[in-house]
């Protein structure tokens, strides 16, 4: 019988093989997504010292106040122009776009387009 790895497992290997390739340095930061079923989460991270310098997710309270639904493209579009704001505020113009393996299709691409619409550039 053949054994299926789970999604989860696939999703964290692929982020594995991504996290190789780039990492976030101060001028350039990482721009980290994760999405569970029932939220959004984005951070912008320097890995070079390891701090995160701007995070923002479907959990804030001025973030939810503002949606019907934390688990929608809505939700995530609008989470994207959250931390591209929280970003510029901060001085971070250009990161490097982390999807955390992910598929770049539907609340992950909605929150990339947002991010850039808001000013951000990647």
């Amino acid at each position: 019988m053949v054994s299926k790895k789970s999604r989860a497992e696939i999703r964290i290997k692929k982020h594995n093989r991504m996290r190789n390739r780039f990492s976030g340095t101060a001028e350039r930061p990482r721009l980290a997504v994760f999405r569970s079923n029932n939220h959004m989460y984005a951070q912008i991270i320097d890995d070079t010292v390891g701090n995160t310098l701007v995070a923002a997710s479907t959990l804030d309270k001025d973030v939810k106040a503002e949606l019907e639904k934390t688990n929608n493209v809505e939700a995530a579009a609008y989470l994207g122009t959250v931390i591209a704001k929280k970003a510029l505020d901060k001085g971070i113009k250009t990161v490097v776009f982390d999807r955390g393996g992910f598929i770049y299709q539907g609340k992950v691409q909605a929150l990339a387009d947002a991010a850039r619409e808001a000013g951000l550039e990647f």
